[in-house]
């Protein structure tokens, strides 16, 4: 905190607020009231506004509206700047009321606030889980449905296509007008990277750096747009998961040009950077100056470290994540750089979330390489000094992991080829729940896993099998489907494409099946068979797993309720197998048929085998 900067603000606000009368020159423009609006019915009956305007600490709030009233009113020592914290009482009705704002009982500057009806069974609402299959894009790479709003005249960055790292204009139109895509490949939930205002001059196209968060990104659309893509996407039985940062903001952010106090963020007399040792929450060696730096360092020279043990701060992000769990309907957070916040400050947000949406499903972006400090994070799990996040889900990196290098591994060993798979399940007692987990082969951040695997379709067909049918929530990359390939090498812009045929004028459109190549549709049929099947089987979804340990490359594995066993089988070695079925006889309970899944195909288990490097898919007779 700048003390002489603290102490100058308050002498001045002290002598204004002594003062019988204003001066003439004083001016009480109002110019963001945040929460924008809000609802009655919530569990937790406050409200805390954050009113920015010139001088507007100077005055005294004052509202007339049964049912609401003024708990207290905070002035920051920035006379820019009132938190008024409200009380929503149970007899408020929705309607719009008038704030006040006085000095002498005088009224110098008023605004009017908006309450609406909490929507019915919002709190009860269901979220995504291990029946769903997700679908990660990024919206300004996937399709541009409204190329009037590729640039925004209040918008710093302008659409660039032809630089990887510009803003190429995709937007929330463009996934509106292909969820029927979508819905045809079988995916039930949509998680886009973040949508709301990145105001930056370059580089703003991930949107991971906020700059408003109540806005939508003009060069997206609108709040109201974001509104009917959920509507839009309930329709068709497709969940809508938001992207949500609370561990920083971009230094282009409204505030950062006059910010409520001095400490709102993390300063430093110079610029200092996140150590990125995430790993230091694990360690109970750890110093705490590592930990600091981990949690307090900025995340990038344009992303400001968010200071949650600012109570007004952490009270603010609570709410905005609020705000657009009931302004829009979704079903689902994911929270970007999950272990960079302070851990119990991110563990109080999620929880405040979870008291208003119990049902809630919230997957963290735990970015560790071992299961041990993944699992910290999640709800339940056992720690080493009894922290308990109140986390529901965490993303499964140590499985990511597994699968960039499994699938290229041809001579098998403990630790090699399909063993990493059977040796990440082996820690899985240490979850609170292993099967809420988000798995995934890559993302917006990784190597394409076409590229990894060098375009190998019996590679990807093995890879979307054990994706599909191991436990937790699977989510497929945007372009997955057609193997789009990207390097991590060439700049995160080579692992972000456009989507071919999401802009007019493309040379080819591989949303349909006559703009793909042969080898697209290949692998575009496989992976859609795939998603329908998984669909319309619990098993799969909420089935108890049983492995066997990999044989020579080969690894046999069960998913089973009362109802179904389904015996799933990868041969990752380059020579054909016949796998000794006695071994699975705990499983298969004397039966010896089985029924292909994708062709129909019946099996006798006895006569079994597998090409190299293929996959079987059985039901079991």
């Amino acid at each position: 905190m700048n003390i002489c900067n603290f102490i100058k603000r308050n002498i001045i606000l002290f002598i204004l607020l002594s003062w019988g009368s204003f001066p003439l020159w004083a001016e009480y423009e109002i110019d963001h009231v945040d929460p924008p609006m809000w609802w009655t019915g919530m569990k937790n009956p406050e409200l805390m506004l954050t009113i920015h305007g010139i001088n507007i600490s100077l005055l005294e709030p004052a509202i007339h509206y049964p049912g609401v009233r003024i708990r207290t009113t905070t002035r920051s020592g920035n006379p820019n700047y009132l938190f008024i914290t409200l009380e929503i009482g149970a007899e408020a009705r929705p309607g719009t009321f008038k704030i006040d704002f006085s000095r002498n009982r005088k009224i110098l500057s008023s605004t009017n606030y908006k309450l609406m009806n909490r929507k019915s069974g919002s709190r009860e609402r269901g979220s995504f889980g291990t029946g769903d299959v997700i679908y990660l894009l990024m919206p300004d790479r996937f399709a541009n449905g409204d190329t009037a709003n590729d640039s925004h005249q209040e918008l710093k960055e302008k659409v660039n296509r032809s630089d990887q790292d510009g803003r190429h204009g995709g937007d929330i139109q463009g996934i509106i007008d292909h969820l029927d895509y979508l819905s045809d490949l079988g995916i039930t939930a949509i998680w886009t990277t973040p949508l709301l205002e990145d105001d930056m001059a370059a580089y703003s196209y991930h949107t991971y750096a906020t700059t408003d968060y109540f806005k939508i990104d003009g060069r997206y659309g609108s709040n109201e747009d974001f509104l009917r893509l959920s509507a839009e996407c309930h329709k068709r039985g497709i969940k809508l998961i938001m992207d949500m940062v609370p561990n920083h903001c971009g230094s282009d952010h409204w505030w950062m040009k006059d910010l409520p106090m001095d400490d709102w963020i993390h300063r430093f007399p110079e610029f200092t950077r996140s150590n990125y040792a995430i790993s230091v929450w694990n360690d109970p060696h750890a110093s705490s100056s590592d930990k600091m730096l981990n949690s307090n360092g900025w995340f990038d020279v344009t992303m400001p470290d968010l200071n949650q043990n600012n109570p007004f701060l952490l009270n603010y992000l609570k709410q905005f994540a609020i705000f657009w769990l009931e302004y829009a309907g979704i079903d689902g957070i994911r929270v970007d750089t999950y272990p960079y916040n302070d851990k119990y400050k991110i563990a109080e947000w999620t929880g405040a979330i979870l008291d208003e949406y119990p049902e809630l499903n919230i997957t963290g972006e735990c970015w560790q390489h071992n299961p041990a400090e993944n699992a910290y994070w999640q709800k339940g799990s056992k720690t080493y000094d009894n922290y308990n996040s109140p986390l529901p889900a965490v993303m499964d990196f140590p499985l990511h992991d597994a699968f960039g290098s499994a699938f290229n591994d041809d001579i098998p060993g403990w630790d090699k080829g399909l063993a990493r798979f059977y040796n990440n399940y082996v820690l899985d007692y240490l979850f609170g729940d292993p099967y809420n987990q988000l798995i995934f082969l890559d993302n917006h951040d990784s190597e394409r896993f076409a590229e990894k695997i060098g375009f190998d379709m019996r590679k990807y067909k093995m890879a979307v099998t054990h994706l599909l049918t191991t436990r937790g929530i699977p989510e497929i990359y945007y372009g997955t489907e057609i193997l789009m390939g990207g390097k991590k090498s060439n700049g995160d812009g080579d692992i972000r494409h456009d989507f071919p045929g999401g802009w007019p004028g493309d040379n080819r459109n591989a949303f349909v099946a006559s703009g793909r190549t042969e080898k697209e549709n290949e692998s575009f049929n496989y992976l859609r068979n795939m998603l329908r099947y998984r669909k319309e089987n619990p098993a799969l979804h909420t089935g108890k797993m049983i492995q066997f340990i990999p044989r020579e490359n080969v690894y046999v594995y069960f998913r089973m309720n009362d109802d179904k066993t389904v015996m799933v089988i990868l041969n990752n070695s380059t020579q054909k197998s016949s796998p000794d079925i006695s071994r699975f006889e705990e499983c298969l309970l004397g039966r010896r048929q089985g029924t292909d899944v994708l062709t129909g195909n019946k099996v006798d288990l006895q006569q079994l085998s597998l090409e190299p490097k293929s996959s079987l898919i059985l039901e079991i007779r």
